[in-house]
């Protein structure tokens, strides 16, 4: 922006405002900001009530947890009898097993069965149905293995001690079907035969069936209730679980968020007791699946057993031979040993048959050790544990993932890749264990050859003992098989433990209340700012001065504030208010804009009507007459004339008759009814305006006027509208381009621009009218401007003015 011409001399009474041009004005934008307070403490207000109504509506949300510590398995006999098959038994912890393990649907499911979670109840509360829990004046038998409607909402009505009606609040329901729980059907209409029932009626139709009994209800007493099935019920419980480990210990913290501390703590207690269980059963189940083995094989033995007993026992008596000779107990011997190697083989070789059939059967969780046998193929004990891993990963991923996902067909394939690896090496294992089986065979052949050299009597008896002695040795191996197993099965105890039951936090993590009321008042207060900032971006009109003041050329002489009475002439009529001490101001300046002479002539125009160009025209005449300068106003506006109507004069002669006729200016000059303060009207309103003020006489008329007058003041036509106004600024030592507040057009800065740069006008400066000192305008504008020592509405006192209620002024903001 162009500083002010060397003529004029800064005072405090007008101190431009040069700012450069990559300067921010940060105090200006503070200030055009702040004169909006009321709207922007309005939205701050409505923002706050939005966060509190949010607080208050928003349910409570408490976060319950407990601890789980897993425990690494010791060596122990049950561990030597089964760790190494992996299956059917935990062996060492994995914690992403067992993470997958406590988030899975199924454990959720099982800890569900055990609870009455499938009934929620609500009761009336503002401003929506609220759900209660543990205090419900009935409760709900449902029969969840048949067919029943979910999702919509039943209203109870307790009419007596016996008697309660039952209708439909929410007709939203579909129908849940146990024989494939993962599809639902809907329900068109739900219709009710009738609505009073007894308590502990069975309530039945087509679509559900169960019965309402009363807890501790009161006739009048109204409850609502949903139906909740197990399916939907445990995968949300099973998915809204959380899991963390305390690395580097082995500790999990388990966590659920719940509106109700009670049925979190409910749920998580038992969920924890039934994952503890569940390890526990396992355990016990591998031992059973050994025994009831065991026994499968001691039932075919134990006749075996006494068959060759009573056999063995009534040849020696019938034959009284008790002992073998020397060479007869050697060949026994000899025999003993391959039977028992047989047998262990024999016991092997089925074990790897009903593992192979239970591979091709899919019923892994039903396999036996393979030290339970004797066999010790670190091979095939490491595939099996390798297999369990994978399983055991499997699990863990179908809690979070559905069969679909990458990472689950992932772990399918290499599941089915080491299925197939452990089925070749027990099929391989079968054909190593027939062939051994095979050459132990032939070598009992071949000591039964050497048992036929023998005679009869001993030949008999050292076949019967032999077969005795075999059933025994089985036999005895499996009672001691049955017995450790039976001993594991007694010494079970969970690997893991319940470090911390469920507890509920005593605050609740939803809603956060403080979040909430700074949320809403940060929406509050950025909502209006958004607004203003959008109004003053789509706002083409001029409103700041300093906005002005850098799009003008010239230096703003000064700001005009506005008028709130009805009287145009507030100079003559109201002196001590502060649009008097804005024109008084601006006279001071001319001093200094004009030093050297003591009469002055001064040019008001503007870009189009109606931005205050003859109400400062009139008042800056005021001025001067008042401080008993005789001065004379000129109206120059001939197409718009408006000065006789602030005198109550009447335009019937003026500048228009003196130059269309002979009369002399002096004739048509009219008192104003205020000393030293004449006027020359603008007269009828002629054919040919622009053609009268650019004669020779109108320009002689000017001078003479210039010799008798001391301050001649012209209200010309507005520059941007005619075109002669430009050959008036001649005649005038100053001129004055005005501008309106919230009324001019940015653009229209360009007009006095162009006056500058190709008009080659000088002394020109720009004047802002009508400005509202009240919103924070007129700021660095020194004294006067509503913000100095007393001469607006803010001020101590010294200028008087009416001031609007605080509703109106308020109002007036957003204007």
């Amino acid at each position: 922006m162009n500083q002010i011409s060397s003529q004029v001399k800064p005072n405090s009474s007008a101190p431009f405002l040069v700012l450069a041009d990559n300067e921010i004005d940060v105090k200006g934008i503070l200030f055009n900001y702040l004169r909006y307070w009321p709207f922007i403490l309005f939205f701050v207000i409505l923002g706050f009530g939005y966060g509190t109504y949010l607080n208050r509506t928003s349910t409570p949300i408490y976060r319950v947890e407990s601890k789980v510590m897993l425990k690494e398995t010791n060596s122990s006999l049950g561990t030597d009898l089964f760790a190494s098959s992996g299956l059917g038994f935990r062996g060492k912890n994995n914690i992403d097993n067992e993470i997958g393990i406590l988030k899975s649907y199924d454990l959720a499911h099982s800890s569900l069965n055990k609870l009455d979670f499938n009934v929620q109840f609500f009761k009336d509360g503002w401003p929506r149905k609220t759900e209660i829990f543990g205090n419900s004046p009935v409760f709900i038998n449902v029969d969840w293995k048949r067919k029943q409607v979910v999702g919509g909402l039943f209203r109870i009505e307790i009419l007596d001690d016996g008697v309660f009606s039952l209708t439909v609040e929410d007709p939203s329901f579909s129908l849940f079907n146990p024989l494939d729980p993962e599809f639902k059907t809907g329900v068109s209409k739900l219709i009710l035969e009738k609505n009073e029932f007894g308590f502990g009626e069975v309530i039945t139709n087509d679509f559900f069936e169960f019965t309402v009994e009363k807890a501790s209800g009161l006739p009048g007493e109204i409850i609502y209730f949903r139906l909740v099935d197990p399916h939907s019920l445990a995968l949300s419980m099973s998915q809204s679980l959380s899991v963390s480990v305390s690395k580097p210990s082995s500790i999990l913290t388990l966590s659920i968020q719940t509106p109700f501390r009670k049925k979190g703590v409910e749920y998580l207690n038992t969920l924890m007791e039934t994952y503890i269980q569940s390890e526990l059963d396992e355990k016990n189940q591998t031992a059973e699946n050994t025994i009831q083995f065991i026994d499968n094989q001691l039932s075919g033995i134990t006749d075996s057993l006494r068959y060759s007993e009573a056999r063995l026992e009534r040849y020696r008596s019938e034959n009284q031979v008790f002992n073998l000779s020397q060479e007869g107990s050697v060949i026994f011997q000899k025999l003993q040993e391959l039977e028992k190697e047989k047998g262990v083989n024999e016991i092997k070789l089925k074990y790897l048959q009903t593992l192979n059939e239970y591979l091709r059967n899919g019923k892994s969780g039903d396999l036996i050790a393979p030290s339970i046998v004797g066999t010790a193929d670190p091979l095939l004990s490491s595939l099996i544990q390798n297999l369990a891993d994978l399983q055991a990963e499997r699990l863990r991923l179908t809690a979070n993932f559905s069969d679909q996902t990458p990472q689950v067909r992932d772990i399918s394939a290499r599941i089915q890749n080491t299925t197939s690896a452990l089925q070749e090496n027990v099929n391989s294992s079968i054909s190593n264990t027939q062939s051994l089986l095979s050459n132990i065979n032939n070598q009992i052949r071949t000591a039964e050859r050497e048992i036929n050299q023998l005679p009869e009597t001993e030949r008999k008896l050292l076949s019967y003992t032999r077969q005795f002695t075999i059933n025994e040795n089985i036999y005895i191996y499996f009672l001691q098989k049955k017995a450790e197993s039976e001993i594991t099965r007694a010494s079970n105890m969970p690997s893991n433990m319940v470090l911390d039951s469920a507890k509920a936090g005593n605050y609740p993590i939803s809603p956060n209340t403080k979040s909430n009321l700074i949320f809403g008042l940060l929406v509050g207060f950025l909502i209006p700012i958004g607004l203003i900032t959008l109004k003053n971006y789509l706002n083409f009109k001029i409103e700041d001065p300093k906005s002005l003041e850098k799009q003008i050329k010239v230096p703003l002489i000064g700001l005009i504030g506005r008028n709130t009475s009805v009287d145009s002439l507030p100079v003559l009529n109201n002196p001590r208010s502060s649009v008097a001490e804005s024109f008084r101001s601006i006279r001071a300046d001319l001093s200094y804009l004009s030093p050297q002479k003591d009469k002055v002539s001064i040019l008001f125009t503007s870009s189009i009507s109606g931005e205050g160009k003859t109400f400062a025209s009139v008042n800056m005449a005021s001025v001067f007459a008042l401080m008993g300068k005789k001065t004379i106003l000129l109206g120059l506006d001939l197409r718009k004339p408006k000065i006789g109507e602030d005198f109550n004069l009447t335009n019937d002669k003026g500048f228009s008759t003196c130059l269309s006729s002979t009369t002399p200016w002096q004739e048509v000059v009219k008192n104003s009814g205020y000393p030293n303060l004449d006027i020359i009207l603008s007269g009828p309103i002629p054919p040919n305006p622009a053609e009268l003020l650019l004669q020779e006489k109108f320009g002689e008329i000017i001078e003479e006027i210039k010799s008798v007058y001391d301050v001649v003041v012209f209200d010309c036509p507005p520059v941007g509208l005619v075109s002669e106004t430009k050959e008036l600024f001649a005649h005038a030592d100053i001129k004055f381009f005005v501008f309106r507040q919230g009324y001019s057009m940015k653009g229209n800065s360009e007009l006095l621009n162009n006056l500058v740069d190709k008009g080659g006008v000088t002394k020109i400066y720009g004047l802002l009218n009508d400005v509202n000192f009240d919103k924070g305008y007129g700021y660095g504008y020194g004294y006067g401007y509503g913000y100095g020592y007393g001469y607006g509405s803010n001020s101590y006192g010294y200028y008087e003015e009416e001031k609007p209620s605080w509703w109106k002024q308020a109002i007036k903001r957003f204007k």
